[in-house]
């Protein structure tokens, strides 16, 4: 488990939005490291924003988290792994499995992540593990589920590059994936490609567009619907493949004239004029290459998965999916939310994509060796921390996210972590607020940071790439899948958990998503399920699917897009039109809540700042949110 520490230039990815952007790490010999972008990496090709640019102003040592503790008191690693073993033990045995959740994070590795799912779900046999990327990407994760039968994103970054429009809903890119913006910017320069933007601001993306529709909020669904509606009447339908790879198209099509029957229906809903509508509907009928990419102000919606579909809906009626230049997009926030979503990490998944099919359930207990494998969804986000204040979670395990701070109705989640028989943070640093809060027994177990950790993440167009150490891990900082296979074989597991290194784990993550698949799966990195600990060290990136089957030699290069041979993940291999619902939060605007309100970001900052407010320059753009 023990690493050298890097002497000179290594290749790794930074740590904050799901780009995935390839860094040139130095270490100074001193705890530092210059910070370059690394140009030989496919997402980024050297490029980095702001925030990735000051990543070297954010390794300092202060308010790290060092030791172990246990209320308060510095403990040594087993004696506070004793402890967190011993309380999910009792807990177990008292009040139930089920009385255990983790709450993870897209800050996590995908080793991490993996290794916390196979003992919640497999061993100790809780399902309520959810994570932080509930409140971003579940939404889009549920639309792909329903339209594909799966959780894939059908396209990949040079899809940017080639697009001929790129329409930008809920995104503003220039400040949220500022390096995908440059991308698309150099498009435009290069081949004139257009921009429609769709907000309820005019943000920094949008002053780039050369079409914006300033829509009220929610409404989006309308919007889409309209255009479904516009793309089947005026002959732009691709009915070949129609027929031939999609089914619920007239259900769909019905549901769609009810909401938004034209382009003035439209208008009344949505706020925009009546011109801007139809000039976006004709500039989408008429342009072959389309990508559509969407992010958090789709997701973070109560109809967010009826917005997903109401977008992919306009792709699948005109055919343009799977091709180059073309498709429905869904722009990640976090570095590894895609990670997360590959292991099981939401509530509602088994790991390798599988869901609660007997079959399915069955399959990842024999691979597992799970003795006590859940059968059936766990509680998500929102709700998991109610049924902390009902008392029906005894014990939570936090891992490298701040809840107290990000999650809705913070400061009664806060109260009610005094109900908590045990509460567990695996934390880089000391002063969050999670790391502050209170259970009857507390245990605080310090994390490695970005530069001490070492595994593999995944970016929003389906690319696996190292995070690499090239820093020293202080105090007694240790690898977050360690801590959880030490508690894994305290409990009982030890052949389970007996991973001795990064490569261990990803090793038998890949094995799962490549057994018993034969092609019925989207999630396949079976090329990869026999690499070893050198080749994993020097790996280069690679977008899965990566099947064994495929017959790669020599370094997989993946797959780039999916869908174009019309085959879907569905039972019959159909691709699904979904019947939206109209906007809700447009028709439930009253004198009784005169108010919306609307929430963006900060451009230079990450998350909760405990890393980014480390670089005084990273607050200059913006002195307050």
């Amino acid at each position: 488990m023990t690493q050298p520490v890097a002497a000179s230039t290594v290749r790794t990815t930074c740590p904050y939005c799901g780009v995935g952007c390839g860094v040139l790490a130095s270490p100074d010999g001193q705890g530092g490291a210059t910070i370059a972008g690394d140009t030989d990496h496919p997402a980024n090709f050297g490029r980095l924003c702001s925030k990735g640019s000051a990543l070297g102003e954010t390794l300092s040592l202060e308010n790290r988290l060092l030791h172990p503790q246990v209320d308060g008191a510095q403990v040594s690693w087993d004696a506070a792994l004793d402890t967190v073993a011993g309380k999910l033990r009792a807990v177990a045995e008292e009040h139930g499995p089920d009385a255990i959740a983790f709450y993870l994070s897209g800050q996590l590795l995908t080793e991490d992540y993996y290794v916390a799912n196979k003992l919640a779900k497999g061993f100790i046999g809780t399902p309520h593990v959810d994570t932080n990327s509930r409140l971003c990407m579940s939404s889009a994760v549920a639309a792909h589920r329903r339209a594909f039968g799966s959780d894939t994103v059908p396209g990949c970054y040079e899809d940017l590059d080639e697009a001929d429009l790129i329409v930008l809903v809920g995104s503003n890119t220039a400040w949220c994936h500022p390096i995908l913006f440059r991308r698309m910017a150099d498009a435009k320069a290069r081949r004139g490609t257009k921009f429609v933007v769709i907000d309820p601001r005019r943000t920094q993306t949008a002053e780039e567009s050369d079409l914006f529709l300033g829509i009220r909020p929610g409404t989006d669904t309308a919007l889409f619907s309209g255009l479904l509606v516009y793309l089947s009447d005026n002959g732009f339908r691709d009915r070949a493949f129609i027929d031939s790879h999609t089914a619920g198209l007239d259900g769909a099509l019905d549901r769609a004239r009810q909401i938004a029957p034209d382009v003035a229906a439209v208008a009344a809903v949505t706020g925009a004029t009546e011109a801007d509508i139809a000039a976006f509907y004709a500039l989408f009928a008429g342009t072959r290459r389309v990508v559509t990419a969407f992010s958090q102000g789709v997701n973070q919606s109560a109809q967010g998965t009826d917005k997903g579909n109401s977008i992919i809906n306009c792709h699948l009626v005109t055919g343009r999916i799977g091709e180059t230049g073309m498709g429905p997009f869904s722009l990640t926030g976090q570095p590894n939310a895609m990670g997360g979503r590959e292991v099981g990490g939401l509530a509602n998944m088994l790991a390798a994509h599988m869901h609660f099919t007997p079959e399915e359930v069955d399959r990842v207990r024999r691979y597992w060796g799970a003795p006590r494998i859940i059968t059936g969804e766990g509680m998500k986000a929102v709700a998991l921390f109610e049924a902390i204040a009902r008392g029906k979670i005894k014990a939570l395990w936090v891992m490298g996210t701040n809840p107290l701070v990000s999650m809705p109705r913070a400061d009664a989640i806060r109260e009610s972590l005094a109900g908590l028989d045990l509460y567990v943070v695996s934390e880089a640093v000391a002063d969050s607020d999670t790391a502050r809060g209170l259970g009857k027994t507390t245990v605080l177990l310090p994390a490695q940071a970005w530069g001490e950790k070492d595994g593999t993440v995944t970016n929003s167009e389906r690319r696996i790439s190292r995070q690499r150490r090239f820093l020293a891990s202080p105090g007694e900082a240790r690898p977050d899948w360690a801590a959880l296979a030490d508690v894994g074989r305290r409990l009982g597991h030890g052949k389970a958990f007996a991973f001795d290194s990064a490569a261990a784990i990803f090793r038998e993550h890949a094995g799962l998503s490549t057994y018993e698949n034969n092609g019925t799966r989207d999630f396949d990195l079976g090329a990869l399920a026999d690499i070893s600990d050198a080749a994993y060290d020097v790996t280069l990136p690679v977008q899965w699917p990566i099947p064994k089957r495929s017959g790669f030699r020599g370094a997989p290069q993946g797959k780039a897009r999916l869908f174009g041979d019309g085959r879907f993940y569905t039972f019959d291999r159909r691709a699904r039109f979904v019947a939206v619902q109209p906007p809700a939060l447009a028709l439930a605007a009253s004198p009784a809540f005169p108010l919306m309100l609307n929430t963006g970001r900060v451009r230079d900052h990450w998350h909760t700042m405990t890393r980014t407010g480390k670089s005084q320059r990273l607050s200059a753009h913006r002195a307050v949110p």
